[in-house]
């Protein structure tokens, strides 16, 4: 299945993604189907609601709810309680900082939902930053409350996949490590969606190729499988330091960060996914 949370007839809502780019609005589904599914993204991915949706769509006769064009693509939801972003987890990363890559642990951090943004919405390079990157990382959302899960469990708790686009103020971090926190959380520094694709639609999250774009030109890419700390690892990882609770997102970290300018227009390319892209904005200029 694949999901999204649109701007349809004035209101955010989710989507069921169907073919072409259209979707079916859960609203319309509900008032079509005579049912009272959750239409807030959010509250449809918690698992009282999730997994039963998925079984319950799938013998549903789509051809009777509405199906439209999207007006827009939103932030698939607004208000996380947890996002943890995962630094230099793809060797050849490192490089970019200069910094060697982790080895027995992955180098992990927080960022605030006041960063989040979605397919589109401009990213703001701030006026404390000369020099800010985009980095394209495979997202992981969980969908059970989980502690303490091993890597063979951890599949059991992904609620599904998504695009992201983490920004880093590189020369802020470059000053001092310990201003990472304030070099990743600035207004307009995560951008997540537009789609939410669930683990059936993946056949190997290992094979899949994820792209740091940026004005149309590839500018780095690797597979998840040549990360230091594969989707699995990260999620029975940080289980054991804090509970898990659906809608947690664990950014998984870039094959390569790029500088943004004012004009550009970054994207997160990952195989059998929309591409994410958004538009930057320098606030010095």
């Amino acid at each position: 299945m694949r999901l999204a949370n649109v701007k349809y007839d004035g209101k955010e809502q989710a989507a069921v993604v169907a073919d072409r780019g259209m979707v079916f609005p859960m609203r319309s589904i509900n008032q079509q189907c005579g049912e009272s599914w959750p239409d807030q993204f959010f509250d449809l991915i918690q698992p009282e609601s999730f997994k039963p949706f998925q079984t319950w769509w799938e013998q549903q006769d789509q051809a009777q709810v509405e199906i439209v064009k999207p007006k827009k693509y939103l932030p698939l939801y607004r208000h996380p309680r947890k996002i943890w972003g995962i630094g230099l987890n793809y060797v050849d990363h490192a490089s970019d900082l200069d910094e060697k890559a982790p080895e027995g642990e992955p180098a992990s951090f927080m960022k605030p939902d006041t960063s989040i943004i979605g397919y589109e919405d401009t990213i703001c390079i701030p006026e404390q930053s000369m020099r800010t990157t985009a980095e394209a990382e495979l997202g992981v959302i969980i969908g059970q409350k989980c502690k303490n899960v091993s890597e063979d469990e951890a599949s059991d708790v992904i609620a599904g996949y998504t695009t992201i686009i983490d920004m880093t103020a590189e020369d802020i971090l470059r000053r001092n490590p310990r201003y990472l926190t304030r070099s990743k959380s600035f207004d307009t520094f995560f951008s997540f969606g537009p789609q939410l694709l669930t683990p059936d639609e993946i056949t190997d999250v290992m094979e899949l190729k994820v792209t740091t774009k940026i004005n149309g030109q590839a500018h780095r890419t690797n597979t998840v499988k040549k990360m230091t700390f594969d989707p699995y690892y990260l999620v029975a990882f940080h289980s054991k330091v804090m509970t898990l609770l659906p809608g947690d997102i664990i950014s998984t970290g870039t094959p390569g960060a790029v500088v943004i300018r004012d004009g550009d227009l970054i994207e997160c390319e990952i195989d059998g996914f929309v591409p994410l892209r958004n538009p930057v904005k320098d606030l010095k200029d």
